[in-house]
Parts: C-alpha cells; structure tokens; sequence
C-alpha cells in the first residue's frame, strides 16, 4: 500500500506517532495469525498505530514489521528500536482524522 508518498507525510506521521503509547505487543507468537487478525482489528478504531515487539520474540523486527504491514494492508511508517509504527487511514475519507500534508 502507498498511503504515504513524500517524507514530509513521513515525517508527519513519526510526529504524531512520537506521543502515542503503544498500543499492541508482539511476543513469542510473532506473527501468527490471530496477532494479524488483532491488529486489523484495531485499524478499525485507530489510523496510527504504535507495536513493541517484545525481547522474547524471534523473529527478525523488519520481517515482522514488513509481513504485518502486507496483511494489514498498512503500511510501515518506521521501525525504531523494538517499535513498529505502522499508518492505515480509515476507507471513508469522512472518518478519516488525520490528514497529511500534501
């Protein structure tokens, strides 16, 4: 998906992600698919969506980042640490609450 298309939008987005708590772990289970099926549940709420991916999971951080990116439909937004800030904005352009810079 290429919901972002400038760095300006990028870093927009960082911005706004820069205050949020994290609102999902990833663990042992990686990216199983009811860890998936959590996460889309969540886009259903939330445009901007912050993960920490905990110490005693074994997966790669930017595998896990890029393969619940692709099963989202979301799209990576950075990749810092042990964080994943990944960005969905909502279908209905109506609904939508955050708007990027053009």
């Amino acid at each position: 998906m290429n919901y972002i298309q400038t760095s300006k939008q990028r870093s927009f987005l960082k911005h706004l992600a820069s205050n949020l708590e994290p609102s999902f772990q990833i663990g042992k289970g990686g990216s199983a698919p009811e860890v998936i099926q959590a996460l889309s549940e969540l886009f259903h709420n939330r445009e901007l969506v912050k993960l920490t991916v905990l110490k005693n999971c074994e997966e790669d951080l930017r595998s896990i980042a890029q393969m619940v990116s692709e099963r989202t439909r979301s799209e990576i937004v950075q990749v810092i640490g042990r964080k994943i800030v990944l960005y969905k904005p909502f279908p209905d352009p109506e609904k939508r609450k955050i708007l990027l810079p053009k």
